[in-house]
């Protein structure tokens, strides 16, 4: 059978927009703009060496914004620093919040480990640099050998490609987020300005009414731009660094999957103003749309590219420009101040992330384990050492003149040479044996089931070896277009792997498809005379024939008894059976078709046959290293 087009990924279809496939947009956006950040940092040395006035004069240009007697008034480099980086911490706080309500540390237990880990890796470095800055005044920028860069870190992960398991992207991801905070904390209790307390608890005042609007479900954006805006200004005027204003917001901004009731209310609410486009209910339906989207996604979806693809790379631009001479780099690599970053980031980040791993590990006689194999720690923590973003931005509050030059030296060395440690780490890797990689790579810790209600081979309807080691389920609906397309993919999955078996579970979409729940009825009518495949292969290649008369012929062309399969579908006796599979869809978080899951993990991203077929052997690796633990 040819392999169809690769399906657009699932979220992306009418039919799907799952909310939880929003880690992976975020990673991709995080790597994608890597590429943006590079190309600013160099372009701020070539322009700082170009023409030194011209940069250092663009920068200190002053910008005031004024409103009656009151303003505030900053150069272009401050702007950037406080303004434009308060989004990117709003969105650093999302993610947190996202990976709280939905990711990996929804299960409170997991928390630990990164977070022992996250404080770890900023420990050691801190205690590296502090040591070989002893006695001298440089000593009080130790906060520049803190924090780790989130889009450089996945930016040269994602380079790397397959030698690293994807869950390892998400473990960073978490590292990184303690990291931001302690990071933000640090700069708003040592690196902030003598604290203005009535500007303080106004600015406080703001985030409780924020708090308490959200907590009365208000929605209304226009009020929390306001007071976001006010609670900014309150925190300038306090001397506390305002960044900490968009972490405070986006860790308090919920983070939820579309429910398929508000789903199927938005569906009703746009099928009224279809019939009758009155402003009115025009306004209903883009209110019933924004209310079964968790306000945590759209914000994100929001801000995230802009600040990945304009605000990260300004601020390089902003930051990054050095003036480069012979001299210059000597007094660098023998200052305490470069080597310092260095070290700390190169030795210090890797030292700290691997070690706390291996000591919480230890100490919890592996009850607390990573959810990657040793070989992807230590690659993460190498990566971790790619130092950037706030590094620049404590640096700049920390110190000036040349030292500001040689912490700038230090910070772009490390990002180089932690890249270059992790490819090695990445390199060696690859060459160990088969076995032995996977274990290296995937480790032996417990994967999160997203799956609610398990397989059960005496109810569920299943294709394939019912001993198979990996297990694909699918909640789909007959008339779904794009559960059409996934059909002839899960053909080819089954096709490749002998040792796989597929399940077919029923999610009728009948607010967007009115013969999705007669076609579900009509497989369990023709599954009451062992013929549900048969019935179910049908219905998916003829989405365009569903009516009753349709499904009858259906029938009688399968060879079915005509009259048995007439009398299920008039009293509606796999009604039930369907609706067990609608209510396990409820609780497993599914809202659209296709749903894919794989051995109790939900697929994220596209349902082509490569990225199943991905899917399908990591749970297969996964698999004998469990059988080979026991």
């Amino acid at each position: 059978m040819p392999q169809p087009d690769a399906a657009p990924p699932a979220d992306r279809t009418m039919c799907d927009r799952p909310t939880t496939s929003a880690r992976w947009t975020f990673i991709r956006t995080e790597t994608g703009s890597a590429a943006f950040l590079v190309a600013a940092a160099v372009a701020a040395l070539v322009w700082a060496n170009a023409a030194p006035g011209s940069y250092a004069d663009f920068w200190h240009t002053h910008l005031s914004v004024e409103l009656g007697d009151r303003g505030l008034a900053m150069d272009l480099r401050e702007w950037v620093n406080t303004g434009l980086m308060t989004l990117f911490f709003l969105v650093v706080g999302l993610e947190a919040r996202r990976e709280f309500d939905m990711g990996e540390l929804r299960e409170r237990h997991r928390m630990t480990l990164p977070f022992v880990a996250g404080v770890a890796g900023m420990l050691v470095p801190v205690l590296i640099y502090l040591a070989l800055n002893a006695g001298d005044s440089s000593a009080s920028g130790w906060g520049v050998a803190m924090s780790t860069d989130t889009a450089f870190a996945l930016g040269m992960l994602a380079l790397l490609g397959k030698r690293f398991p994807r869950r390892l992207h998400t473990f960073v991801l978490t590292i990184t987020v303690v990291d931001d905070f302690v990071a933000l904390a640090v700069i708003a209790l040592v690196y902030s300005d003598s604290v203005t307390w009535p500007a303080l608890l106004a600015g406080v005042a703001c985030f409780a009414a924020m708090i308490v609007l959200r907590t009365a479900g208000s929605r209304r954006g226009p009020v929390y731009a306001l007071l976001g805006i006010a609670m900014w200004v309150a925190f300038v005027e306090s001397g506390i660094d305002p960044v900490v204003v968009g972490l405070l917001i986006g860790l308090a901004t919920f983070a939820y999957p579309a429910p398929r009731s508000e789903l199927e209310r938005a569906s009703g609410l746009f099928r009224s103003f279809r019939e009758q486009p009155t402003p009115e209910l025009e306004r209903e339906a883009r209110q019933g749309i924004a209310s079964a989207i968790s306000p945590n996604e759209r914000l994100q979806r929001m801000y995230h590219p802009w600040s990945s693809y304009l605000i990260v790379p300004l601020f390089a631009l902003a930051n990054t420009g050095i003036q480069l001479d012979g001299g210059l780099l000597s007094r660098a690599f023998t200052s305490p101040v470069t080597l310092g970053i260095l070290v700390a980031y190169v030795v210090g980040k890797p030292l700290g992330i691997l070690g706390a791993t291996a000591l919480t590990a230890g100490l919890s006689r592996g009850r607390m384990r990573p959810p990657v194999g040793w070989a992807a720690v230590a690659g993460g923590g190498t990566i971790a050492g790619v130092g950037f973003t706030v590094a620049l931005l404590i640096a700049t509050k920390a110190f000036d003149g040349e030292q500001l030059a040689q912490a700038k030296i230090g910070i772009l060395s490390a990002v180089v040479c932690s890249g270059a440690v992790t490819a090695l780490v990445a390199f060696a890797t690859a060459r160990l044996r088969q076995p032995l990689r996977t274990r290296a790579l995937l480790g032996t810790a417990p994967v999160i089931v997203d799956l609610a209600v398990p397989v059960d081979p005496d109810r569920d309807h299943i294709r394939g070896p019912l001993e198979a080691p990996v297990t694909v389920v699918e909640y789909g609906d007959f008339e779904c277009p794009y559960c059409g397309r996934a059909e002839p993919v899960v053909r080819n999955l089954l096709a490749d792997f002998g040792d796989v078996r597929y399940v077919w579970r029923h999610l009728p979409l009948t607010d967007v498809h009115p013969r999705a729940q007669l076609a579900a009825e009509a497989g369990e009518a023709a599954a009451e005379q062992d013929a549900f495949w048969p019935m179910h292969d049908r219905l998916l290649a003829g989405q365009d024939r569903l009516a009753p008369r349709d499904l009858l012929r259906h029938a009688t062309e399968l060879g079915l008894d005509v009259e048995l399969f007439r009398r299920s579908l008039h009293t509606g006796s796999g009604a039930g059976r369907v609706s067990e599979d609608m209510e396990s869809a409820d609780l497993s978080g599914v809202a659209g078709t296709p749903t894919f899951f794989v051995n109790g993990r939900r697929h994220h991203g596209a349902y082509d046959i490569g990225s199943l077929s991905a899917a399908v052997r990591a749970a297969r690796d996964r698999v004998t290293l469990d059988e080979q633990e026991a």
